[in-house]
């Protein structure tokens, strides 16, 4: 059998439209890596990126010699352009170069090239070919291949499960300096977020799937920046005041924001998800955990020092009234889906389970403990976790329920 294509022509239904890519360097006194990350990145789109690309340099402050070197690159290389923003920090580099772009992708990757560009392809075909608005670099899937510390990985492994554990994130690695994002999805989500320094990337990513974008991630090679300027320790501090700021607006809706649709590139966002019932439970209870032994170690901490001066009875319910109240909060917006009922009730129930954890703590305080301190703190933390089960329960069921 033999069959001929010669005269047949391809069908383009009409359709001209190529999907263009703008790809932002953030830049602050760089001027001994910027040249040659620019000229590489350029070398590389024009010899292997099939659709239409720009690399934009934003300079965010520099005070070196790196706006002159990157405005020399724009007028040397076909297809760069600069942007110059005075506030310092990644995130407002970032944010300045997407919303200032014009092209239908946005992508940004950090200027000391730790990530192997052969995965920028599938990164940003991942967005332009409608299967997620934002496409993300890891280095924890299967398949990625890095080079690190030993401390950056446990930090950034420990990080990255919190995200997971504490907002059921649907991604790996927040930190990798290497994403993608459908730029008219991402500008009002970049509305939204508030950190100008390194914790964008995962304010940006939280908040994107709060509001239900699809949220891609494509394996990469990466290698540690002996040079890096990141003060991991300071980094890590910043973040979990970052993650504090971000729960509070997602709880209290300020966090919520409307992500227009894109015609023809992919279907429409279907509601989020909840997961499986097994591994919901099992995050409730590994967050649950988490807060009660914070708050059992600072009770019974309360408990000790006041005892000096009160009666055991007084002591107990001064420390268990200083606890109780954050608590209660914090499983609210951490553990039990950040409350669905009013805040006022939700501490009124919580009051009356406040009642029972008093009568059991002063019960074996005073039945156990026989006036000795240090027996009085270990059965008022023995009490504490007797009760844990059945305020699990109440909490779960009535409480925090829908």
């Amino acid at each position: 059998m033999t069959s001929t294509v010669e005269g047949v022509p391809f069908v383009a239904d009409g359709a001209t439209r190529v999907t263009t890519v703008d790809v932002i360097i953030p830049v602050l006194n760089e001027e001994r890596a910027l040249p040659g990350c620019v000229e590489t990145v350029h070398r590389f789109l024009s010899e292997s990126f099939p659709l239409p690309w720009r690399i934009t340099i934003v300079d965010n402050g520099s005070t070196d010699g790196t706006w002159e070197l990157a405005t020399g690159l724009s007028r040397r290389l076909t297809g760069v352009a600069v942007i110059r923003v005075e506030t310092s920090g990644k995130g407002a580099a970032v944010k300045a170069g997407w919303t200032a772009s014009r092209a239908d992708v946005v992508a940004f990757m950090d200027v000391d090239l730790s990530t192997g560009l052969h995965a920028l392809l599938p990164l940003v075909m991942a967005v332009a070919s409608g299967h997620c608005e934002v496409a993300i670099g890891s280095r924890l899937l299967g398949g990625a291949r890095i080079r690190r510390s030993f401390r950056r990985e446990v930090i950034s492994r420990a990080y990255n499960g919190l995200l997971r554990v504490g907002f059921r994130a649907g991604f790996t690695d927040s930190a990798c300096g290497f994403k993608a994002a459908r730029a008219e999805v991402i500008r009002p989500i970049l509305g939204k977020v508030v950190d100008d320094g390194w914790f964008f990337d995962t304010e940006m990513l939280l908040i994107a799937e709060h509001n239900g974008a699809r949220v891609r991630e494509v394996a990469v090679d990466w290698v540690e920046d002996a040079d890096s300027k990141v003060d991991l320790w300071r980094t890590a501090v910043s973040d979990l005041r970052g993650l504090v700021r971000v729960s509070r607006a997602i709880s209290s809706g300020a966090a919520a924001v409307e992500i227009p649709h894109v015609p023809g590139l992919a279907p429409e966002r279907p509601r989020p998800t909840r997961e499986r019932p097994g591994v919901e439970q099992l995050r409730k209870m590994i967050m649950f955990g988490l807060v009660g032994l914070a708050s059992t170690v600072v009770h019974a901490g309360l408990y000790l020092l006041l005892r000096a001066g009160l009666p055991a009875e007084v002591a107990n319910l001064f420390a268990l009234a200083a606890t109780v109240v954050v608590n209660t909060e914090a499983n609210r917006r951490w553990t039990f889906n950040r409350g669905a009922a009013r805040r006022a009730v939700v501490h009124a129930r919580a009051g009356l389970l406040f009642l029972l954890n008093f009568a059991v703590t002063t019960a074996a305080i005073v039945v156990v403990g026989a006036g000795v301190r240090w027996l009085e703190g270990l059965a008022l933390v023995g009490a504490s976790i007797a009760v844990t089960v059945i305020r699990f329960t109440l909490l779960d069921r009535w409480v925090f329920r829908r």
